[in-house]
């Protein structure tokens, strides 16, 4: 297991691929152990990104947010939902501001939503390249859902086949294990059985027969990871090795279409995944990018003086989005956070209410 490092430790965090139920008991015993040896305040760092097409994705993040408030109370964690929504917006992921906070966390994660819209947004972005120098300095990552899905070399437009019934194809991926030397597609949702009877969900939505029929659109050097419903695949990488937590398993399809199992609990060399390797972790970031991020952030730095209160008309735009969020009108919060943004102060929610700070 790969500890919780500082900015300056040159090992990668480990990566956490949750299926589904990443507010679930399940899920808890994942969190306590990329937690563990942590001191408080643990600082936690939730990206909307996947959700960012959603007018509430701040809330889908929140229930994220909520459940990890509780589950890690003795580290008395201070959560932060980066609104890095979509590319052009006020909320964009290549503003500096709006993932600033990356630079501190010491714990990252991205959830649910939609893989071709998480990849359309982070590919190349600040945010992602922020979050890769943040896990290659130690800090671990973790994704559900979609986000796991976008992971991969190739990322299933699960939406776009299931739902909307476009032609069978696989969307580029952000290919967060190519550095590693391994070549993967995720699919969580592996047994998923939502279709009872009468539809064959299985294999992340797409069924048995269709999934055949796209695994023959994959290269021929691709190896296929499947993630059961309520389980997790914790991937150590200073380590070399994967482990199965959770209520299922893990299937791995090699690229000789060769099928192995690996049931709950089970650990497994990553060289069962490919040719696994540590690369130079700086490659393929931004040399400015990772400069930055081994800097001390501002809350690791001891301040030499205490920050200046926010000015009366900041103070007044925060009580008005404390109460836009109280009455749920996420669209009128958002459009506050962008007035306060303009004003050089942005917004952190913790739990003893808004905390205001200077861009």
């Amino acid at each position: 297991m790969t500890p919780v490092a500082s900015v300056h430790q040159r090992l990668p965090g480990s990566v956490a691929l949750i299926s589904s139920g990443e507010t679930t008991a399940h899920a808890g015993v994942l969190y306590d152990r990329l937690s563990n040896g942590s001191t408080s305040p643990f600082q936690i760092a939730i990206l909307e990104t996947p959700a960012g097409f959603q007018p509430n994705s701040e809330a889908v993040a929140r229930k994220v947010a909520d459940y990890l408030r509780v589950r890690l109370q003795n580290l008395h964690p201070t959560i932060t939902l980066l609104p890095a929504r979509a590319r052009g917006s006020a909320f964009s992921p290549d503003d500096p501001a709006t993932t600033e906070f990356l630079r501190q966390a010491q714990l990252i994660f991205l959830g649910a939503g939609s893989p071709t819209y998480t990849v359309r947004q982070l590919s190349a972005s600040l945010a992602w390249q922020r979050v890769l120098a943040r896990q290659r300095q130690g800090t671990p990552l973790i994704t559900a859902s979609a986000a796991t899905i976008a992971m991969g070399a190739f990322a299933l437009p699960v939406y776009e086949i299931f739902k909307v019934g476009t032609d069978l194809h696989w969307s580029a991926g952000l290919d967060f294990f190519g550095p590693y030397g391994l070549n993967l597609v995720f699919l969580p949702h592996w047994d998923n059985s939502e279709g009872g009877s009468e539809l064959d969900t299985s294999r992340c939505f797409l069924g048995q027969e269709r999934f055949k029929r796209m695994l023959e659109l994959l290269p021929a050097d691709l190896t296929v990871v499947g993630i059961d419903e309520h389980t997790s695949l914790l991937v150590d990488l200073s380590g070399g090795v994967a482990t199965v937590l959770g209520r299922g398993g893990v299937t791995i399809i090699r690229p000789d279409r060769c099928e192995e199992r690996h049931e709950r609990r089970a650990q497994f060399a990553l060289d069962r995944l490919g040719a696994f390797r540590l690369p130079d972790l700086a490659a393929g970031l931004e040399p400015s990018v990772w400069a930055d991020m081994a800097k001390p952030s501002a809350a690791e730095s001891t301040p030499s003086e205490e920050p200046a209160a926010p000015p009366p008309d900041v103070q007044k735009l925060v009580a008005a989005r404390k109460e836009a969020r109280a009455a749920r009108d996420w669209s009128a919060a958002d459009q506050i956070r962008g007035q306060l943004a303009e004003l050089g102060w942005q917004v952190r929610d913790t739990p003893d209410g808004p905390r205001v700070e200077r861009i």
